[in-house]
């Protein structure tokens, strides 16, 4: 949380001293900027700034191991009149998630975590619970790869608000559990990399900040990152806004390896530098250069065109590149960090309000700006997209097709659930006391069904506000298994939180 109660002056202080004693290391060579014709990505910039709304931008860009760009545009924070720069520091969302496996990284390396031994061998007392799948075979290698079995799960617990985080062994207790089994399924799960900040603290025997910060962010050079934001560096963060530009109180979670990291754009490009292994001036090496290419090597389909390493993504044709990248979205936040491996190339952009589209457009406009190829592609793309496209109506498969019963399984207890799902398209879902409601956009995609309705799950977290029912179920020997989530609309958001759904098909098909 925000140091509220330390005067700002004294906080600046405190920021600047830190910055100034970290500065004495090297830094990385910074090539003259006309060196690099950028002008087409800040007119861009400054375009979706002003139409957009956005209230800040910042960028940074390494190319053949030297950082050829880096600057603010816009209010870091409007209220004190807090201009962006390259030192400001953003919250990253997800782009967590890659630096803390970059920390797991290191403790792998030392011996001091097995990948393959099931996570909760570093959990101490919390245990995942096996409801699809035998818990001993979600590894931290399957958590690192969203590929253990655990859910969609994210909670936002804002400083307004009388609800604070539970601690994670309360979490893990009620939802770390196992929807798919392990090794079967890509399912993004905030919670798994919110256990991965639990094994790096009981592995290091020191707090998960406190590793972060001596092992990584220190020998790194990253003087403008911490996990959430701590006092001394207050001064440098910026505010985060709401889609009608109005400040967004400071919240907290309980997947903060997943999501609480803040840094500067100069702070993550030298992080993308370590992953490009450029091995900068001023950086200490803290991984050896195969677990970086291990990490950066595919271990799943994430999705058509994407794969997921161990805290990467990877794209194996952006516009004719390699690309490995994170993205962060979340209340506030839309970040992007891209690396080109060939061509020795990072982006990193971030925003301070969740609008991805102007984000990944700045990104593509500025690696379009040293690629030449990549630029032509992206043109072609662009005339492609004004082409009208239809969307044809979504049908059920027939195998999915007829009435299902069984259950949903909440911490709290099961509750009976039932699913009709008709030749028309039609699919309506019922929960035990509740009418019966359809479900909207209906999915069926490589045997899973994916849809939304009104509803309820009938738990004391999900009671706490408002919420529709997210349904994703995969067809599995004769069965709908899967989660079926709570998951709070509009602004301000508040949790998706995932309970186990297990049907069996009761009567003729419609």
């Amino acid at each position: 949380m925000r140091a509220a109660l330390l005067p700002r002056l004294v906080l600046a202080l405190l920021a600047g001293w830190t910055a100034a004693a970290h500065a004495r290391a090297a830094t990385p060579q910074v090539a003259a900027q006309a060196d690099y014709d950028f002008g087409g990505a800040r007119a861009a910039i400054r375009r979706l700034m002003q139409r957009n709304r956005l209230p800040s931008v910042a960028v940074a860009v390494a190319y053949r191991g030297t950082i050829v760009w880096e600057e603010g545009f816009g209010w870091a924070d409007a209220e004190r009149r807090a201009p962006a720069t390259p030192n400001t520091m953003y919250s990253l969302a997800s782009i967590s998630k890659p630096i803390t496996a970059t920390a797991l990284m290191t403790l792998a390396e030392r011996g001091r975590v097995d990948l393959d031994r099931p996570v909760g061998d570093y959990l101490g007392a919390a245990r995942i619970t096996g409801l699809a799948g035998d818990p001993a075979a979600a590894t931290v290698r399957r958590v690192m790869s969203h590929t253990a079995g655990l859910p969609l799960h994210y909670q936002f617990f804002y400083e307004t608000d009388a609800d604070r985080p539970p601690v994670m062994d309360s979490t893990i207790a009620r939802y770390g559990i196992l929807i798919h089994r392990p090794g079967e399924v890509y399912e993004y799960s905030n919670l798994g990399y919110g256990i991965l900040d639990q094994v790096i603290a009981r592995a290091s025997a020191r707090s998960y900040s406190d590793y972060m910060r001596e092992e990584v962010f220190v020998p790194l050079g990253m003087t403008h990152t911490s996990v959430h934001v701590q006092p001394e560096l207050e001064a440098f963060a910026a505010a985060r806004y709401d889609s009608r530009n109005a400040p967004i109180p400071f919240y907290d979670f309980d997947h903060v390896g997943a999501s609480a990291m803040w840094a500067s754009a100069r702070d993550l490009v030298r992080f993308a530098m370590l992953h490009l292994r450029d091995h900068s001036p001023g950086q200490r090496r803290i991984l050896a250069d195969s677990t970086i290419l291990a990490m950066q090597r595919a271990a799943t389909v994430a999705a058509a065109s994407n794969h997921y390493g161990l805290g990467w993504f990877t794209d194996e044709s952006d516009h004719g590149f390699r690309r490995v990248f994170h993205t962060g979205s979340m209340p506030g936040v839309a970040t992007i960090l891209n690396i080109y491996p060939t061509e020795d190339l990072a982006v990193v952009v971030l925003l301070n309000k969740l609008d991805r589209a102007a984000r990944d457009r700045i990104a593509q406009e500025i690696a379009a700006a040293l690629l030449p190829r990549y630029a032509a592609a992206l043109r072609a793309e662009r005339a492609r997209a004004t082409q009208a496209t239809t969307t044809p109506p979504v049908a059920a498969p027939p195998e999915f097709l007829g009435e299902w019963s069984g259950t949903l399984r909440t911490y709290q207890g099961t509750v009976p659930m039932s699913l009709t799902i008709r030749s028309d398209g039609t699919v309506t879902l019922m929960l035990a006391g509740q009418d019966s409601t359809p479900l909207d956009g209906v999915s069926y995609r490589d045997g899973n069904l994916t849809g939304r309705a009104s509803g309820v799950i009938p738990t004391d977290d999900a009671r706490r506000y408002p919420h529709t029912v997210l349904l994703s179920l995969r067809l599995r020997e004769g069965r709908l298994l899967g989660r079926a989530t709570a998951q709070t609309p509009g602004e301000p958001v508040h949790f998706a939180l995932s309970s186990y759904v297990d049907l069996a098909r009761r009567g003729a098909a419609q």
